[in-house]
């Protein structure tokens, strides 16, 4: 149980996605050298870029799970979402360069060799990049990294594009249609850096803190609005990895006890966490006896 609750965090999981990118990347080389693949040297190109992104992602995580300092009060949460930029702005470059790749493929010719050993090798990388991904998802749904989750979205891409070479590969064997790689190529760029763009733009979003997902919101709204409690106001949150932060300004009566306001803001603070309890929750609820609403500053 202990080594399967280590295997399934996002630390040891990219070492696995680490391991895995710089085998495939070997043997594409190995393989593309030997049969003058293009399509096969291109990937091979792509998983070795894995290597280098993954070994970001290592060390931006084990830096991001360090506890909070004198310096860094918050911890160093955020590095994953620098860390999946960085991932997106490499995805980008890879899907521009295979456009480009492609591109001068479809008009140029370009003959092709031992068919058979490229065929081999894209099946191999086909079905292990499949384990990969089904292992990376599990590892995302579990701990809500952003690193995993761009993981998922990179290794899904190569998966695409692993199918796409191993069945061009398997066409042209068939009919010697060379073009149809640079064809599938092209279409395979362009998915990549739609997806690249997403994944910058929402890692981007939660640098800038980002608030919660509005039916997450409507849900917090909901149990304040339920609670016994005169008002609430300056409600904010914002998301951190799997971490969501939330303040609000919780209005009693004058007359309410501290001990009995203090009950009902714990009891609060249990069912908004009850919402999703894979998160974690840092709730920060200020008690006021009165509405002050129109003299807070929100910052």
């Amino acid at each position: 149980m202990f080594f399967k609750n280590l295997l399934y965090t996002p630390k040891y999981a990219t070492l696995i996605a680490t391991i895995t990118a710089l085998c495939l990347a070997i043997g594409k080389f190995i393989v593309g050298i030997i049969s003058g693949s293009i399509a096969v040297l291109a990937s091979a190109i792509d998983s070795l870029l894995d290597v280098g992104i993954s070994i970001c992602n290592f060390f931006a995580i084990k830096k991001s799970e360090q506890p909070a300092d004198s310096k860094f009060n918050y911890g160093l949460g955020k590095l994953e979402f620098l860390a999946a930029t960085f991932e997106g702005l490499i995805i980008t470059c890879s899907g521009i360069y295979i456009f480009y790749t492609s591109v001068q493929k479809l008009i140029s010719s370009h003959a092709l060799e031992s068919l058979s050993s490229s065929i081999d090798m894209m099946i191999v990388s086909f079905c292990v990049t499949f384990v990969l991904v089904w292992f990376l998802q599990k590892v995302a749904k579990k701990t809500h990294s952003q690193v995993i989750k761009a993981d998922v979205i990179h290794y899904k891409v190569d998966l695409l594009s692993n199918g796409a070479i191993l069945c061009s590969l398997a066409v042209i064997s068939f009919s010697g249609f060379e073009k149809l790689d640079a064809i599938l190529g092209i279409i395979i760029a362009l998915y990549i850096i739609f997806s690249a763009f997403k994944l910058i733009k929402e890692n981007v979003l939660l640098l800038l803190d980002r608030a919660i997902e509005p039916h997450i919101f409507a849900r917090v709204q909901e149990i304040l609005e339920d609670s016994p409690i005169t008002s609430y106001h300056a409600l904010r949150s914002r998301i951190v990895g799997n971490i969501i932060f939330i303040n609000v300004h919780l209005v009693f009566h004058p007359d309410i006890t501290l001990i009995e306001a203090h009950k009902i803001c714990d009891d609060i603070e249990s069912r908004i966490r009850a919402i999703d309890k894979n998160l974690v929750w840092e709730i920060n609820a200020h008690l006021d006896p009165c509405d002050d609403s129109e003299f807070d500053v929100i910052l």
